[in-house]
Formats: C-alpha cells, structure tokens, sequence
C-alpha cells in the first residue's frame, strides 16, 4: 500500500523535527550530567563537595587551554605559568598588603596578561614541537622562579592564612558556599568562552585552526590573533590560579607544577577538545573517577589508568562529543 502525496509531507515534515530534537537532546547531555554532579555534591556536602570545587577550578583553568589549544589549535605546556602568577598574587596582596579579592585578583589578572604578552610576542612565531617547547620552558621558569624567590613566596614553606572568597562583606566559608560561587564563576566562564567562539574573533580563531596559510590569503592578521588566544587562555589561567588560593587559603609552588599540565590535558581530551561543555565535564570525569576507584585499594591506579584509556578509544572526541557522535551515526 503506498502512501499520499499529503502522508509523505507530513512524515518528511516531522522528520526534521524529530532530529532537531535528537541534535538538542545531544548538546544537552553533558550539561545534564555535570549538572547532576554538581547537584549531588551540593546536596551532600562534605569531601564530595570538595571534590567537585577542585573539578570546577580546574574547569575555568581548563577552558582558558581550551581557547588556545582546542579553538586554535596550538599547543602549550605554559599554563600553569599563568595561574601561579595569578594564585601569587593573590596570595600575597591580601595576605602581607590587606588587599581586598577583586582587587588582589585583578592585579593578578593584569600581571598574567602582561607577562603572557612580553613572552608570547616572540615565542608564537614558533610552530610545531618548538611552540611547545618554549612554553614548557615558561612554566618550568615560573615555577623555579615561585620556589627561589622566598622574600615573595616563602619558597616550598609556602602562604598561609589567604582569606577565603567573598564580597561586600559576604565570604564563602562552608563547602556548599563554595561550591555555589565556583558553580557561579564556572557558568560565566562557559558563556564567555561560547561568546568568544561565535564571535568574528572565534571565526578568525577556527580559520587557524583549519591552516594559518589559508587564514593570511583572506586576510587574517595570524600573529595578531594568534597572540589574542594566548592573552585570552592567560586571562583565565589566572583567575583559576587566584581562586584556588582562596578556596584552599594557602598556596606553594607545588601546586603550579608540571603535574598541573598534565592533569589539565587530560581533562582537556576526556571531555572534548575544541567544544565548549568538553573543559567542564572533563574536569568532573578526571576529579571524581580517582574517589570511585578507591574500592580496589592496591588496583586503584590500574583501574583509573584502564578506565581513562577506555574513554579515549571509544570516545576519541571527548565525551562532550560522543553525544554528538551517537546522534550523526543515527541521523541519515
């Protein structure tokens, strides 16, 4: 029995719909799932809460690498340079200078942006294996710099007795404070970046991406826009930094070690490289999987190591874009 004319309009008609609410329900997905993450832990409180604090520091910290490796398509080993000059300078205005925390953080924002110019002018003109190169150097300088400047940092001793966040007189003591000024700050931190990325800069930004030859033939200024990114993951590098000296209320160079890149590239391509949702829930992922593997005792590492490869061979996207893999394998 074959169909109307009309029927087959009408099927082709809800079609579309059909997968316009597939596509949504995709994108959706992992911030549901960050979402309930963040939900449970607000609920409980406790060590989860400050398990999944951490995660969101190091989501705004990640989001700033993202823009720079994920939306550029550049590599940098130099982030962690950002965030200690960030976290230091907070640390150390409000501690010995009674600074108040935005303008303490502020200082440190323009500190890392100044630094990430002067040494980002000359080493972006480097690509491949030598750009990552120089910027390993950055951070390992930064943070030799941290332990041996000890009239400053008070070397491996570190800073102690860092106010906790607050404003007007509001400060954020308890773990669900926390957690919601972080919630807070990582919400403004994923629309920015997606303001960034829908923006003629993030067009010029994926132009590069795509071939820095085929971006300078339409007329894209490539060192320009290349050093915007670099400022841009800075910015947020920085901010990440700060926070986390006064959620923890102390700091030391430790914290801004090469562990920290590692870490943040992990999380980078766990949750997915180049989208918006991927800094976010990849910092959950990594965050939480250690503490529900603590069961195994003695096979913890084995199993958080396993479970990691796992995630990238069969969502070799990110989990921010297996969703989006699944619904382009359903859609015709």
């Amino acid at each position: 029995m074959t169909s109307s004319p009309s029927t087959t309009l009408r099927e082709a008609a809800r079609a579309p719909a059909r997968g316009s609410l597939r596509g949504h329900a995709a994108r959706a997905a992992p911030w549901l799932i960050a979402a309930c993450v963040v939900g449970y832990a607000l609920v409980v409180g406790g060590y989860a809460a400050t398990v999944v604090a951490f995660a969101l520091i190091y989501a705004i910290f990640v989001s700033g690498l993202n823009i720079f490796m994920g939306l550029t398509a550049q590599v940098s080993f130099g982030q962690s340079a950002f965030a200690a000059i960030g976290g230091y300078a907070s640390a150390v205005l409000t501690t010995e200078y009674e600074w108040g925390l935005l303008p303490a953080m502020g200082a440190g924002l323009a500190g890392a942006l100044a630094f990430a110019f002067v040494v980002g002018y000359p080493t972006l003109r480097l690509k491949g294996h030598y750009l990552s190169m120089a910027t390993l150097a950055i951070g390992l300088i930064t943070y030799e710099i941290a332990v041996q400047w000890d009239s400053v940092t008070q070397g491996y001793l570190g800073i102690s007795g860092i106010p906790p966040l607050g404003i007007a007189g509001y400060e954020a003591t308890t773990d669900r404070q926390i957690l919601i000024v972080l919630s807070v700050c990582v919400i403004a931190t994923v629309l920015a970046v997606a303001r960034i990325r829908r923006s003629r800069v993030g067009r010029a930004f994926a132009g590069l991406a795509g071939s820095e030859e085929a971006a300078r033939a339409l007329g894209i200024n490539v060192a320009r826009y290349k050093l915007l990114s670099f400022l841009l993951s800075a910015g947020f590098g920085s901010l990440a930094g700060s926070l986390f000296v006064h959620v923890v209320g102390y700091v030391s160079p430790e914290v801004f070690s090469l562990h920290m890149i590692i870490l943040s590239f992990t999380m980078l391509y766990v949750g997915g490289i180049g989208t918006i949702a991927g800094p976010v829930v990849g910092a959950l992922v990594v965050s939480v999987l250690p503490e529900t593997f603590r069961a195994f005792r003695d096979y913890q590492d084995l199993a958080y190591g396993t479970a990691l490869i796992l995630l990238l061979i069969f969502a070799p996207r990110g989990l921010a874009g297996l969703f989006t893999a699944i619904e382009e394998k359903r859609s015709p």
